[in-house]
């Protein structure tokens, strides 16, 4: 029903003058017919214009030549207006061959096509036998992984660029499928459950909605919308938009949101619902290009409508048609031929505009950390210097690893002495060059809210702890890690006691040198003062020589550890970590290894193509003896999306944790906390590390790591708070100790966040291990913190006596130092020189 009344005026007078609309008058002005939808489209079209002229593109309307390659039909939904998917018996294979894929891309080429656009059903290796034999028998693990190699193989043959349209894929997919594409894409349809898509599991709004969400965690140029007339009302519609503007806003990822119409198909349960209508869909492209601005790019296809109504869609406000096919159909809608890119230019031209083709990836995304290192060389040869496409002929290019973030001989490149200088000339600038973007809307962030303090009863909790700390409930938990004042030195002095108990009055210590042998990064972490972009002032990327140096060199000063970790650079090539670990181990064979975070770990195996344990088994060979458990932050979803934007899920933090333990390799489990987190999130986080270490015993240690606020960039946007308070730091430390009793017998502290003052604090309340020595340490000290970035054996003993206890060394598994390397670590000597401690 159209709309009318003060409420459209309204509406529109706000529309007309720029002012934003919100979801109730975007429901509103979807009803705008007649004069009203004229209005609505001037004002949308005037937006569109703004934004190409804000794009240095005035006028200019852009579509993409494209094939269609329809990998296979088959799907696991059951879509009640869809004719692509299909049965088994009546296709003649359940996949297209990597042959006919080819073929059609090669005609494509031939023809000037950049784009080779793979479509394709939802797993339908999960519904139906006959596609997973064929993957089996083709030796594909899943639809996915046939989808890469298809990929893989058109750009090295012909020099497409792929746009892959899979359905749902979960984090880990996107990541491995990102090398491969320029862009991806995923039609949102709406957030409304409708009965269209009842029997289809990809259709759920919440399981597509993640999706989104996930693609732009990876910075994966990406191409979604909404599906007009499928059975949603016009706040539905509404409400689509606004989720996709939300998610763009939180990741800045959406390259165009396509508003395409439902047309009806014979042979299928939808055939006698009406198409469409003309105006209403005019409506929603108008209305989706005011709430999602000037910037975006709005699409309508432009054969889902006859050639003369192509104007009316310019003029409510579109300014992309698409992929455009000269030689391939339009396999979900068969029915609806391609216009000829003569007449679709003529149509533009009498509308004032001017079409131009571009890449499957607009413009704007055309850079890291938008596009992989092994595309570009695909891209720069299709690409003019705005960024729209060239008029050439692809040809292949080979795809390979990248070989830029890694070489072999020298020192490296960029600011090596940092490490050093960290100390001395400190950062050359207070934030990275691409600080305004690479992290989102701030505000568009969903802080947890401050939770009420409840009244809980800490003696009650108290007796439960002194009697046996693991049965503690949440509650009580929760009352000991807030407690303040008699009450906390209470619970220090009882977490303490059970230290005691369990570990006796030891503090131990490791000597070890960490190497951070990269801070290039793109994973957007909102925490992290130490990534740098590739051209910022303070980036580096140490050699393999340097790596095999520092070693030697952590060996010869008596260390008997080097942790190793650094950024997650996208030139690296996949064998990067595997170099590293040899590096190491090529200038002190006798070290212990302990490197490569869970998120290294992750980024690692998919730079492989290899599993989890694949990569694990090759890292334990090429020299890894321990995982640190970092890139834990707070193992609650919710809030590291917050801290991290890009990181690794929970779920996959604890994957990687529970394959190293399986593997026999020993980890760390860390925390970080005080930044947007709660106390009930600390209590979750112990929780879920008890309940792993009573599945698998392979943690050696809890090490709580205190945010450090100062540079770190979430704390410059006015989002965090500035780290934990001392209170926080005792009681974290003290109820970490009684939480994870009988399973993780040893706590940490970190000398490096906390300094001298609170170490002695939490000494006295639980800890039982003071970290290494480091001999270097960037990390934190890019991020703020005054308390240095190296100790000498003296000074960590030192600490200990001065609490009272009797410091002792160990190994980085807890076991007892060799005579040899006790002795080199009291001498300290490099080449004859006193290693500088400061």
């Amino acid at each position: 029903m159209a709309a009318t009344g003060n409420a459209v005026r309204r509406a529109l007078a706000r529309a007309r003058d720029g002012k934003p609309v919100d979801v109730d008058e975007a429901t509103v002005l979807l009803g705008a017919r007649g004069e009203d939808l004229a209005r609505l489209c001037e004002a949308a079209a005037r937006v569109r214009d703004q934004g190409l002229v804000d794009a240095g593109r005035p006028g200019v309307v852009t579509y993409s030549r494209k094939v269609f390659i329809p990998l296979t039909r088959l799907c696991r939904d059951r879509c009640h207006y869809c004719t692509f998917a299909t049965v088994p018996h009546r296709l003649p294979a359940p996949y297209l061959s990597l042959d006919e894929v080819l073929d059609i891309a090669r005609r494509g080429a031939a023809l000037g096509c950049k784009e080779a656009l793979f479509t394709l059903g939802d797993r339908p290796e999960e519904r139906w036998p006959a596609a997973r034999a064929w993957l089996d028998e083709a030796g594909y693990d899943d639809t996915l992984s046939y989808v890469r190699a298809a990929a893989v193989a058109v750009l090295e043959e012909t020099g497409l660029l792929p746009h892959l349209n899979p359905g749902v894929m979960s984090w880990s997919e996107l990541q491995r499928l990102k090398p491969v594409a320029p862009s991806m894409g995923m039609m949102l349809e709406t957030t409304a459950d409708i009965p269209a898509h009842v029997g289809s599991p990809d259709k759920d709004p919440a399981v597509r909605l993640a999706v989104l969400e996930d693609a732009g965690r990876h910075a994966i140029p990406f191409t979604t919308g909404l599906l007009v007339g499928i059975g949603e009302s016009l706040r539905d519609r509404a409400e689509t938009v606004f989720a996709i503007r939300a998610a763009h806003r939180r990741h800045g990822h959406v390259q165009e949101v396509i508003v395409q119409n439902f047309r009806a198909k014979d042979d299928t349960a939808m055939r006698g619902t009406p198409d469409a209508a003309l105006e209403e869909y005019l409506a929603a492209i108008a209305v989706a290009r005011l709430v999602l601005g000037p910037r975006m790019r709005v699409q309508a296809p432009p054969n889902l409508v006859d050639l003369a109504e192509t104007t009316a869609l310019l003029a409510a406000g579109v300014d992309d048609f698409g992929g455009v096919s000269p030689l391939t159909p339009d396999h979900v809608n068969p029915e609806r031929p391609w216009p000829d890119i003569e007449a679709l230019t003529a149509v533009t031209a009498a509308a004032g505009l001017v079409l131009r083709e571009r890449l499957t990836a607009h413009p704007a995304y055309l850079r890291e950390p938008w596009l992989d290192p092994r595309l570009t060389a695909h891209v720069a040869a299709l690409a003019g210097p705005d960024g729209l496409a060239r008029d050439v002929i692809p040809s292949g290019l080979p795809w390979q690893e990248p070989d830029g973030g890694l070489v072999t001989s020298g020192v490296g490149t960029g600011r090596t002495d940092l490490h050093t200088a960290i100390d001395l000339t400190g950062r050359r600038t207070d934030r990275r060059g691409d600080f305004d973007e690479v992290y989102g809307d701030w505000t568009a962030l969903q802080v947890p809210a401050q939770a009420p303090r409840l009244d809980h009863d800490v003696a009650a909790a108290l007796r439960v702890a002194a009697d046996n700390p693991s049965a503690l409930s949440d509650a009580q938990a929760l009352a000991l890690v807030t407690a303040d004042g008699a009450d906390l030195d209470a619970v220090c002095r009882l977490a303490d006691d059970v230290r005691r108990d369990t570990v006796g009055d030891e503090v131990t210590y490791v000597v070890n040198r960490n190497i951070n042998f990269t801070n290039v990064c793109y994973t957007g972490c909102r925490f992290c003062a130490f990534a740098q972009r590739r051209t910022d002032a303070d980036a580096y990327s140490l050699s393999l020589d340097e790596v095999t140096a520092r070693a030697a060199e952590a060996w010869e000063v008596g260390a008997t550890e080097v942790c190793m970790q650094g950024g997650i650079d996208p030139a690296l090539p996949g064998t990067a970590y595997l170099d590293l670990a040899r590096a190491v181990k090529a200038g002190a064979p006798e070290l212990h290894l302990h490197a490569f975070s869970p998120m290294e770990v992750v980024n690692g195996a998919a730079r492989m193509s290899a599993s989890i344990a694949e990569f694990l088994i090759a890292a334990r060979e090429a020299g890894v003896d321990s995982l640190p458990g970092t890139a834990a932050e707070i193992l609650d979803d919710d809030v590291r999306w917050i801290l991290t934007k890009g990181k690794l899920p929970t779920a996959q933090w604890v994957e990687v944790m529970t394959t190293a333990h399986r593997l026999g390799i020993p980890t760390t489990s860390t925390m970080m906390y005080g930044h947007v987190d709660q106390p009930h999130h600390w209590i979750a986080h112990l929780r879920l590390l008890r309940d792993l270490q009573g599945e698998t015993g392979g943690f050696t240690e809890f090490v709580p790591l205190p945010f450090v606020h100062t540079s770190a960039p979430i704390y410059l946007a006015g989002v965090a708070r500035p780290g934990p308070t001392a209170r926080d730091n005792r009681a974290v430390h003290a109820v970490a100790r009684l939480l994870l009793h009988g399973r993780i017998d040893h706590i940490q502290c970190s000398w490096v966040k906390l300094g001298p003052k609170q170490c002695h604090d939490v000494l006295s309340g639980g800890v039982d291990d003071l970290g290494g020595t480091l001999m270097e340490e960037t990390i934190s000290r890019m991020a703020g913190s005054l308390h240095g970035s190296r100790k000498s054996v003296d000074e960590l003993e030192a600490m200990v006596r001065a609490a009272g206890r009797t410091p002792r060394q160990r190994t980085t598994t807890y076991g007892a130092v060799g005579e040899e390397r006790y002795d080199a670590a009291r001498r300290g000597l490099v080449a004859g020189v006193p290693l500088p401690m400061v």
